[in-house]
């Protein structure tokens, strides 16, 4: 296979890099990498895309990453692909968009259960991460990227984009997955299906509370002392008052008394 060819394929198999990692993958220069980039640039399969959101960068110039375009993609084999959109637009003529759901459901949940055994034991701040190691076994190619609110989750490489472009349904069964194997709200913010150049699943920072991320009662527990030490100040304003008025009271009462 040609060095050009390997160049691709490794953007295809994990997703966005920079020319320094290709390098290292190849045991070539960055220079050599870029040479090839730039012919793949110039046919269309190749495009410069931004740094994941929130990534943290080091000192010095941000690193330019190169990702497959649509083009790119293309060149790869879709048999499968091309397979499973003709079964799945079956199942919606014969039994209509609920039967697609329920497939996409019952996909996500035999993901959710093998994924279930890896995460079981791992912390809560450490799900995301074990997370995306298992999404990476299964062909994702997936990182974590710190963010000011929180973390992401990035597949960089989608196996069913050219299906779930068609059927929707397959992305959303999955961010509920998500959703219920990190024990939090999830958003997807972005899909390779619909034309982005990584699926991004946003992880809302938590704060922890006996080692659990706190959701809605865990940051009531939190804020619940806050809210009484309000009240309580309320009480005690409200008692000065009262005791101010009921001093005034005693004065005219003696004045009137003399």
């Amino acid at each position: 296979m040609r060095t050009r060819d390997r160049v691709a394929r490794a953007l295809h198999e994990h997703g966005p890099q920079s020319a320094v990692a290709l390098g290292l993958r190849f045991g070539l220069t960055p220079a050599a990498v870029r040479r090839h980039l730039d012919a793949l640039i110039a046919a269309g399969k190749v495009c410069e895309v931004p740094e994941p959101r929130g990534r943290v960068r080091h000192r010095g110039r941000p690193a330019k990453l190169f990702a497959l375009t649509e083009l790119g993609r293309a060149a790869f084999p879709h048999a499968y692909d091309t397979l499973a959109t003709a079964a799945l637009r079956y199942v919606a003529n014969l039994a209509g968009e609920s039967a697609v759901r329920e497939f996409a459901r019952s996909r996500a949940e035999e993901l959710e259960t093998r994924y279930a055994t890896v995460l079981g034991g791992v912390e809560p701040k450490q799900r995301p991460a074990a997370l995306a190691a298992a999404l990476s076994d299964d062909g994702y190619a997936a990182s974590v990227e710190e963010v000011p609110t929180g973390a992401q989750i990035c597949q960089h490489h989608c196996p069913i984009a050219h299906v779930a472009a068609e059927f929707p349904q397959l992305c959303e069964a999955e961010t509920q997955a998500f959703a219920r194997l990190l024990q939090t709200h999830v958003q997807r913010l972005a899909t390779i299906a619909h034309g982005d150049g990584v699926c991004t699943t946003h992880i809302p920072a938590g704060v922890l509370v006996g080692g659990e991320v706190a959701g809605r009662r865990g940051m009531g527990a939190l804020l619940r002392p806050r809210r009484e030490v309000a009240r309580a100040g309320r009480r005690t304003r409200s008692q000065v008052r009262t005791t101010t008025l009921d001093r005034e009271r005693v004065d005219r009462e003696r004045e009137v008394a003399r």
